[in-house]
């Protein structure tokens, strides 16, 4: 006989819990801040301030996406979603490195279309709005600081909020220069490299969305790691049909075979293992099957 065992864990770790008031805050003070460049990349005749504006603004539905995806993720499970929606969180996140992506492209082909026709305008303006966008990102990226490391839809948000305040940087720099020298090529050539640091930073949150969204093991697990934890528990002899893959961004199910000597407590091993993966590598959702070690050959032509 087989023993099966499910363990959900009382240590979830919902990084979004308390995102709430910061998506609300960095929502309304990027839409506020995109309305005032608009307004201000007009009258110093600006397109950088203008190009800005429109990164902002792909910023804000980004940031709305994250929210989506954070508030989604607590929706109770259904007859037809037994894990509930939690999966939203890393397709949020996959979106919005996309956006990030897209607005990538979009500064850089902005930035070759002003190399071959500059344009003059108001470094003062430029430098004035562009700070005020430093304080504006810079604060909503330190909303979001805490919870990057542990949820990669909150490093969505944090990531566009942070390129956002590296473009103002980048605008005040750009601006300064022209005011000081007159040169227009500078604004461009700046916003070029801006859009390569952007690439950088965004290229990891890409492929690790990607990943958990076709149930890759998630970052930081190595399935033999746990494979070898298992193992090594007293009356263990072996595992098989190991799957590890993410629930959402922030928590992880695990499904196993744990092959025993037939002397051993089934129930006493299924407990262990259960507190073993869930204390070592942080894996809250777990179903794990006990069979005896002389019923092994006869689970593996059917389990799968």
């Amino acid at each position: 006989m087989a023993s099966h065992g499910h363990d959900h864990g009382h240590n979830h770790s919902h990084a979004p819990d308390n995102f709430g008031r910061a998506f609300l805050i960095g929502t309304s003070l990027n839409l506020a801040f995109v309305a005032v460049e608009t307004v201000f990349g007009f009258i110093a005749n600006s397109t950088a301030l203008l190009a800005d504006a429109g990164h902002n603004l792909s910023d804000v539905l980004g940031l709305l996406i994250a929210w989506a995806g954070a508030a989604m993720v607590k929706r109770k499970p259904s007859a037809r979603f037994s894990y509930g929606l939690k999966k939203t969180s890393i397709l949020a996140a996959l979106i919005n490195a996309l956006i990030l992506l897209v607005a990538v492209g979009a500064i850089g082909a902005e930035a070759v279309r002003r190399l071959g026709e500059p344009e003059t305008s108001d470094g003062t303006v430029v430098m004035q709005v562009a700070l005020a966008g430093i304080v504006v990102n810079g604060l909503t990226a330190w909303l979001f600081a805490r919870g990057r490391e542990k949820d990669i839809n909150i490093r969505g948000a944090y990531l566009h909020m942070a390129a956002d305040a590296a473009v103002s940087a980048a605008v005040v720099a750009a601006g300064f220069l022209i005011a000081a020298t007159g040169e227009r090529w500078i604004d461009p050539v700046v916003s070029l490299i801006v859009a390569a640091v952007i690439l950088w930073g965004t290229w990891s949150l890409l492929t690790e969305s990607l990943f958990m969204t076709l149930a890759g093991v998630p970052k930081g697990i190595d399935p033999e790691h746990v494979s070898k934890a298992l193992a090594q528990l007293p009356g263990v002899e072996g595992t098989h049909h190991l799957h590890i893959w993410p629930l959402s961004t922030t928590e992880t199910a695990l499904t196993v075979h744990l092959v025993v000597s037939p002397e051993v407590d089934r129930d006493r091993v299924l407990g262990q293992a259960n507190a073993y993966v869930h204390e070592l590598f942080g894996i809250s959702h777990s179903t794990i099957q006990v069979e005896r070690a002389a019923h092994s050959g006869d689970h593996d032509d059917h389990c799968h």
